[in-house]
């Protein structure tokens, strides 16, 4: 398969929140996420890339399907559950890049498409000025009755990048579960490296 990845930014974010949306429903539905997500709440959820200077979408295409992509964003434009842990430690926030989701169609993983949206937000960030770069990972219980047998956690491929946990820094941000009735705060910890 041949992929082509493309760096978004400015007005070219538009025309890839459809594709981004399905996939952020489809992909984030599986473990550990388990996001009953719909169209209607992602158009609004997606739509403050389009609005934020300093964003970016960086695309995996298969041909013109969108089958995986990461995004971006300043820390400073993010919601206060994600600037918290680091204004709380004193982190000047206008110095750290947001790397919000990474969702690649299952059928297209193990090609190295993963280190090359940290790439290319990596690189982003350091031509903004910024020095560090950080994201979150939901925790869910080792005996969640959902996981599967044969899931392997991210955190050696991040650990692998040089990104480390913020000890002590885990964050609570809503969603619906597969399987619930209302949204409900799930845990993230917070992992960051410096660019």
């Amino acid at each position: 398969m041949s992929i082509e990845i493309r760096t978004l930014t400015g007005s070219g974010l538009v025309d890839a929140l459809g594709g981004l949306a399905e996939l952020r429903i489809s992909v984030f539905r599986a473990w550990p996420y388990l996001y009953d997500g719909t169209l209607a709440y992602e158009r609004k959820y997606l739509q403050r890339y389009v609005d934020t200077e300093g964003a970016i979408i960086v695309g995996a295409y298969d041909g013109d399907r969108l089958v995986g992509a990461a995004t971006g964003e300043p820390m400073e434009d993010e919601v206060i559950q994600f600037r918290r842990p680091f204004e709380e430690r004193g982190y000047d926030v206008n110095k750290i890049f947001y790397m919000a989701e990474s969702v690649l169609d299952p059928a297209f993983r193990g090609q190295g498409i993963g280190h090359r949206f940290f790439d290319e937000r990596e690189a982003h960030a350091r031509r903004l000025g910024y020095e560090y770069a950080t994201f979150c990972g939901v925790v869910r219980p080792g005996d969640h009755p959902l996981k599967p047998a044969d899931y392997r956690p991210l955190d050696p491929f991040w650990e692998k990048r040089g990104y480390q946990k913020l000890e002590g820094a885990v964050v609570h941000f809503p969603w619906q579960d597969v399987g619930e009735a209302e949204e409900t705060e799930k845990p993230m910890q917070v992992w960051w490296h410096k660019l």
